[in-house]
């Protein structure tokens, strides 16, 4: 498939030639008799304590990453936040200091230091920071709602961390105890009468065994304060972070008192500041769950006249990005609602509203508390808790008929705007090209979409990225009068091996047809297509050449005239940068890395190199400087060969197709050729 790639300035890398790098080596070793005579009882392990979390720890905390190590530090501090919930804590104090140390300090009731009945010998604390599902939240007794759940939180934290220091105050008697990658290096001692503290104070040290040379990002620690002050408005976080550890981050202070009174309110006006409404006020509010202390649920809510709406949902004041029951349950009280409000002013266009109608302009913050939630592994990325639908979805329901009914004029302008979306959903529906219009009038573009201003098609040109992560940063480092931005959610359906019904119902491609605007098949049009290049951005591993294959198969088997044409790019970001002092230096590879530090720079000087794990870790600033601009970015045009194309079919359809007997032939004609193997 090499033939299919070229630079189109002459000196971007050239592109792997398969999908897939190559073949995993297998050894297969011989079984005698049916079975290994030398595979017996020894050979079973039993890991006690906590040696499982050490062994295993992506399956604690989803692995040993920069975000798993973040998770760290998120699971003491919803230890902190949920005294805070119950309402025995006022304070917390996060400090990030030099040497990869963190302190979560909060003046709560303190962990018990009493022996346990269990385990007489020990402390309850000794027992929460070294065994495995231990701790207060299992009856419900010491805890209404929390966001720690299973009792592994703080031991894993403490089995990960290289040394550990725990001080708990209770009953103006101060307590200490220290820990070394979860075991105890000294007995519970008294330190004396304290007079003014309450509270626990957990310091601790990620282990550089597990994680290596990573550090905790003062940005990222600083963004998960504020949105825990903002979910519960009773909580001062007061924010300290070592002066050294901030060079290079602006936005983020030595020093700072998070506390933020109006709650998701004062979130959401932060987070969409300017941009123009449908209506002037954000709604929001909170209300009790129905049924004896069920919980509460909280929420803010804004329709946005422009560009794509989020939702961001927690639960306990845990974050739950995979969204979950409560977000379905609150997608359904405002559709439902909004349907009712139609119908009370005798507005038949009302009942063909749908859920992309109401909520893709939506930006809203959800926070549901409620006793015993059921998560989606222990990161807790998504709420599978049946009863939390019906629960928000009653509580915000009675609560949006108050709002609509309070002001009847803002809600018909509501439901002028949702209904007009729906009208033009359905034109879409029976006319599915969307033909290019001046950026005065209002388009609803499908999916997640941010086009560009300049309406000549041949000056335009569209990324198309893998997920919201890198939507995100690519629409900050946009030039927005010519370049427009699609995500696609992960990897798209492989043409080359579906049918006819899952193309035609596949709606990350339906959305990417629409949005190129020219139309497929029978209906295909190159004079109407919205844009003069169509950039695949994806990530600089793998995966992101999996998902830049999928696209490429896509647009050869379905659109090749845009292939023949030259409408069709690969970006080239770059895997590395390298850094020494201020000057810095992208590299493409290991080997370009290699050169680019001989060549760049002077000879045994220190040269920091940062490998980038993906687009969405990329600042805007550096996206734009490398893969965006350009004036300076390397685009590699995919070109279908001048010859006869039955070659490429065959190849195409061996690499991609349904028959996996021809990609396994095509690795045993090409093994002993391969020189590198990405497994």
């Amino acid at each position: 498939m090499n033939d299919l790639f070229e630079s189109e300035k002459g000196k971007g890398r050239r592109a792997a030639a398969p999908p897939a790098k190559a073949a995993a080596k297998a050894a297969v070793q011989p079984v005698v008799n049916g079975a290994d005579s030398d595979y017996s009882a020894k050979d079973i392990e039993v890991l006690e304590g906590l040696e499982p979390v050490r062994k295993r720890p992506g399956m604690y905390i989803g692995g040993v990453d920069e975000t798993a190590l973040h998770h760290l530090a998120s699971e003491i501090l919803d230890n902190a936040m949920d005294e805070a919930v119950a309402g025995h804590a006022s304070f917390i104090e996060v400090s990030l200091e030099e040497g990869n140390w963190i302190t979560i300090r909060d003046n709560g009731r303190g962990i018990p230091v009493d022996p346990h009945p269990k385990f007489k010998d020990l402390s309850a604390l000794e027992v929460i920071l070294t065994t495995l599902h231990s701790g207060g939240k299992f009856s419900g007794k010491a805890y209404n709602t929390s966001g720690g759940l299973h009792g592994v939180g703080s031991s894993v934290v403490n089995a990960l961390s290289e040394m550990m220091e725990v001080e708990v105050a209770r009953d103006r008697v101060l307590w200490k105890q220290g820990y070394a990658r979860g075991k105890p290096t000294s007995k519970l001692l008294n330190a004396g009468t304290v007079h003014n503290r309450r509270g626990t104070s957990i310091r601790f040290k990620p282990d550089p065994d597990i994680f290596g040379s990573q550090q905790f990002q003062p940005s990222r620690l600083y963004r998960l304060c504020r949105s825990k002050a903002y979910l519960f408005r009773g909580v001062e976080i007061r924010w300290a972070c070592a002066p050294a550890l901030l060079k290079g981050d602006g936005d983020v202070p030595a020093e700072a008192v998070l506390h933020f009174p109006g709650g998701l309110r004062d979130s959401l006006e932060a987070d969409i500041a300017d941009a123009p409404r449908v209506l002037p006020q954000i709604w929001a509010g909170e209300a009790a769950l129905p049924g004896e202390n069920a919980g509460r649920v909280e929420w803010a809510v804004a329709w946005q006249e422009e560009g794509n709406g989020f939702l961001h949902s927690y639960c306990n004041t845990v974050p739950t990005p995979q969204g979950g029951t409560h977000e379905t349950g609150f997608r359904a009280a405002l559709v439902k609602g909004l349907r009712a409000w139609g119908e009370h002013r005798g507005n038949k266009k009302a009942a063909q509203l749908i859920a992309d109608d109401v909520l893709d302009p939506v930006a809203a913050k959800l926070s549901l508390f409620i006793r015993d939630p059921q998560f989606q592994g222990q990161t807790k990325e998504k709420l599978t808790s049946a009863e939390a639908a019906r629960l928000t979805e009653t509580a915000l329901r009675d609560r949006f008929d108050h709002f609509l009914a309070g002001d009847p004029g803002s809600a018909d302008n509501l439901l002028a705007f949702v209904i007009e979306r729906a009208e033009e959903r359905i034109r879409r529906k029976e006319n599915k090209d969307v033909a290019r219009k001046s950026a005065t009038k209002r388009l609803r573009l499908p999916g997640k979409l941010t086009d560009c201003s300049r309406e000549n098609a041949e000056d335009t040109e569209i990324f198309l990225v893998e997920g919201d992560s890198a939507g995100g940063s690519a629409k900050q480092a946009r030039n927005r009068e010519t370049q427009a931005v699609l995500p696609l959610r992960g990897k798209i359906l492989n043409v080359a091996s579906a049918s006819a019904d899952k193309l035609r119902q596949n709606q990350e491609l339906k959305d990417l047809i629409e949005a190129l605007g020219c139309g497929v098949g029978d209906r295909f049009d190159r004079a109407r297509l919205r844009y003069g290049r169509i950039i695949i951005m994806t990530d600089a591993d793998v995966d992101g050449a999996h998902i830049a294959s999928l696209l490429m198969t896509f647009f050869y088997r379905e659109l090749p005239e845009l292939v023949r044409h030259g409408h069709i790019y690969l970006a080239q970001p770059p895997l590395y940068r390298l850094t020494q002092g201020a000057r810095s230096v992208y590299a493409m590879d290991d080997a370009d890395r290699e050169r680019k530090v001989k060549r760049e720079f002077k000879a045994g000087s220190k040269v920091e190199v940062s490998r980038f794990k993906g687009l969405g870790e990329m600042p805007p600033s550096q996206l734009k400087e490398t893969t965006m601009d350009p004036a300076k970015r390397t685009l590699l045009k995919v070109v279908a060969p001048s010859e006869e194309r039955a070659d490429t079919n065959i190849l195409v359809e061996s690499l991609m197709g349904r028959r996996p007997e021809l990609r396994f032939q095509f690795i045993q004609e090409r093994a002993r050729t391969v020189e590198e193997v990405d497994v």
